[in-house]
């Protein structure tokens, strides 16, 4: 397996914080949204522009550190690789509606969206979503549940979409969007002999983040203690890739 890793110098800048922060509210007025819940989530609270709009790569960073915890060693080369979604010639920054280009970051077999080729792929989608909680069977999802789940959502779409595909960097997409919310929202124990046992995620708050594009602050949710870095991410995605294959020969049970 190869996954993207596009190494950029950065410079951090000095960014002027509006006072409502961490406040949540819905989109006003001409504000966008895309296909991540997170970014979107991110946007509601005032962490990333509440109209979407203008995101640059200092920001993106400074964002995802301070929120989520998450490293620029994941966080710029997701940027990097999203940016040619922004048509204007020598663009640096994104708007997060432009990431609903199909096939770049916004891809078929969603976990909550529908495929683009049944409407809109940039906003929750209930049946989708529904689909996806009937395998989180527990209070907390543990890693095989988060695995078949995904595996679910994309058996869906390939046998209902007719246009569907997940061309190879789709794949890796996807697995670390599943990847992803279970290290924002769940408890680490990375060093467990069995993967299904590396995270813990309450399923409570992953339904509010999903429904709500809300951080589940309210549910008991604070910023992760554990620090995501790529290589973390990476070996978690290789583990998740042999237990999905486990999973679908059958020779590791669900």
């Amino acid at each position: 397996m190869k996954l993207i890793y596009l190494a950029a110098p950065f410079t951090m800048s000095v960014l002027a914080l509006p006072r409502d922060r961490g406040e949540w509210m819905p989109p006003q007025g001409d504000a966008v949204r895309g296909p991540c819940p997170m970014l979107n989530t991110l946007a509601n609270h005032g962490y990333l522009p509440r109209n979407g709009k203008g995101i640059s790569r200092d920001v993106a960073i400074e964002v995802l550190d301070t929120v989520i915890n998450w490293d620029v060693s994941v966080v710029g080369p997701l940027y990097d690789f999203a940016q040619p979604v922004n048509p204007a010639p020598n663009a640096t920054t994104i708007d997060l509606d432009q990431l609903t280009t199909h096939n770049i970051l916004e891809h078929d077999g969603s976990l909550s969206r529908q495929d683009a080729f049944f409407g809109p792929a940039d906003v929750f989608h209930e049946e989708t979503w529904n689909e996806t909680l009937s395998y989180f069977t527990t209070p907390n999802i543990n890693v095989a549940q988060a695995a078949r789940a995904r595996t679910a959502r994309i058996v869906t779409a390939a046998s209902t979409n007719p246009s569907f595909t997940l061309p190879q960097i789709g794949a890796y997409f996807d697995y670390g969007e599943t990847a992803a919310y279970q290290f924002v929202f769940g408890t680490w124990n990375l060093g467990a002999d069995n993967i299904k046992d590396k995270i813990s995620t309450s399923l409570e708050m992953v339904e509010y983040f999903f429904r709500y594009e809300r951080l589940p602050s309210e549910k008991g949710w604070v910023r992760p203690i554990n620090r995501l870095t790529y290589e973390v991410l990476v070996n978690f995605v290789l583990e998740n890739q042999a237990l999905t294959q486990g999973q679908m020969n059958g020779t590791i049970p669900y």
